[in-house]
């Protein structure tokens, strides 16, 4: 018989061996752990035939019983498996009991591991097997710690009871300190990247850039010019650009015609606005523009202010110059009651208490005035931030929301940020306030004045001037590291 020895460094290659040898038919003598591997003893099915013919029983299933061989004295192995095949083991009938001649201890399916050494330890000197039984197909022995064994010949271990689970370790508190320093390094990555994309763009796109710093520097928003110049021709110079992007800018600013004046159409209107935006004045100016056109009679002022200080005996002044009536309501029956008491007017104006944007009782006047279908006037104060202003127009918009009027342009270095602020947030600009006399100093919005006064050039000495890379800085804080793009 032709008995092969395989070494390799798992299982699952020395039996890759056998089969490439010898054939999925080969059946396996022996295995066992060797320094660096495994060995496996195995023969061809052909040489077992050979060797060990197989009975045909009368009565019984065909079955192959276990052959005794007797190799050298170098081998000692014994054949404990009948027609094992590589690929598939087949398990031993049910019908076919081992012969009792030897005692053997039952084997114990829930042991994983074997004690290593050779298959055969504690076999007699003379090899021959006593015991012919047809066993399972014998499981490897482990190798040392260093080979992993095959998976595929892996016993299965015994259930076990569940470990509980390892408690999870509470989240580490970040300090302050790190977290402050993260956000400073973030910062600084921010600026760089930044700077790099506002060199890339002012390399590929000058025009653009150019235009783009021009804008920051009068005050409109990063926002507004990032989506003004989206849509700005590539190839236009810089006269040509500065002429597209305002002809773009006059048709965003949404303002009120001779022909839609307020004045002649009339009607019931509240200004509202946080303090010292110019609400009492601007109410007498528009009295004035009124009873000029018809008549002190068709006018009427009504104050909800009871609470500043001669704020409804200045109005009281302005009446009795105006020659108009002058009317205080304390809440909301009250303004019900003296508004139906008016409805003959032709232009009812009512002045309201100055409050802050933040103030709780914002809500409150805008429900009360909405409730007694009161169109609402916003004065916006054009000398103010255009963070403010957003927050200012936020708390006050509404269906009421008529439009806005513009005061103090006169005491603002620039317009951009007021119309920034009312072109991003869609509001129609009524009327402009440009001083204290009444009635002289309101006036129908003028698109190209405003816009030229938008636009107006930072002088070159002005401490206000963005310089280098400031812009790509600016841009990068504002969320946009370049010019028509977000920062993902």
């Amino acid at each position: 018989m032709n008995v092969r020895k395989f070494i390799a460094a798992n299982a699952r290659d020395a039996l890759r061996k056998v089969k490439e040898t010898l054939g999925n038919d080969a059946i396996i003598l022996s295995n066992r752990g060797v320094p660096g591997g495994v060995e496996i003893m195995a023969v061809a099915a052909r040489d077992m035939a050979m060797i060990a013919p197989t009975p045909v029983a009368e009565s019984a299933p065909v079955q192959r019983p276990q052959p005794v061989v007797e190799p050298d004295d170098d081998y000692r192995v014994v054949l404990n498996s009948a027609r094992a095949r590589i690929s598939q083991p087949v398990p031993p009938p049910a019908a076919v009991r081992p012969a009792p001649v030897m005692q053997r201890p039952p084997v114990n399916h829930a042991i994983p591991q074997r004690a290593a050494g050779p298959v055969n330890a504690g076999i007699p000197k003379n090899g021959a097997l006593r015991n012919l039984e047809m066993a399972r197909p014998q499981q490897p022995v482990a190798p040392r710690p260093a080979v992993a064994p095959a998976p595929a010949m892996a016993p299965t271990p015994a259930p076990q009871a569940a470990a509980p689970a390892p408690r999870r370790p509470e989240a580490e508190v970040v300090p302050m300190e790190v977290m402050e320093e993260i956000r400073s390094l973030r910062k600084i990555v921010e600026q760089h990247l930044a700077g790099f994309a506002w060199g890339e763009v002012a390399r590929s796109e000058p025009v653009k850039t150019d235009i783009l710093r021009q804008m920051l520097d009068t005050g409109f928003s990063p926002q507004f010019a990032r989506d003004l110049l989206t849509d700005l021709p590539p190839e236009m110079n810089s006269i040509e650009a500065m002429a597209w992007v305002k002809g773009a800018a006059d048709r965003s600013l949404m303002t009120l015609g001779n022909e839609n004046d307020i004045v002649d159409r009339g009607g019931v209107y509240a200004l509202v606005g946080p303090t010292g935006v110019g609400k009492t004045t601007t109410t007498a100016k528009l009295a004035a523009r009124c009873v000029l056109r018809h008549g002190p009679s068709r006018v009427a002022l009504v104050t909800t202010d009871g609470y500043r200080i001669g704020a409804h005996e200045q109005l009281r002044i302005y009446g009795r110059i105006l020659g108009v009536s002058v009317h205080l309501v304390k809440d909301a029956v009250e303004l019900r009651q003296t508004l139906n008491e008016l409805q003959h007017k032709h232009m009812v104006l009512i002045d309201t208490m100055g409050m802050s944007q933040k103030d709780k009782l914002v809500p409150e006047l805008t429900d009360m005035l909405a409730g007694c279908a009161v169109q609402r006037l916003l004065l916006l104060n054009s000398t103010s931030r255009g963070d403010t202003l957003d927050d200012v127009v936020r708390a006050y918009a509404g269906d009421s929301l008529a439009g806005c009027i513009l005061t103090k342009i006169d005491e603002a270095a620039s317009l951009a940020t007021a119309l920034d602020v009312i072109m991003r947030q869609s509001l129609k600009l009524l009327y402009v306030s440009n001083g204290q006399r009444v009635p002289e100093d309101i006036h129908l919005p003028n698109r190209s004045y405003l816009l030229h006064r938008a636009f107006k050039d930072v002088p070159e000495s002005s401490p206000h001037k963005y310089d280098g890379i400031e812009p790509a800085m600016m841009m990068a804080n504002a969320g946009m590291v370049a010019v028509g793009g977000r920062r993902g």
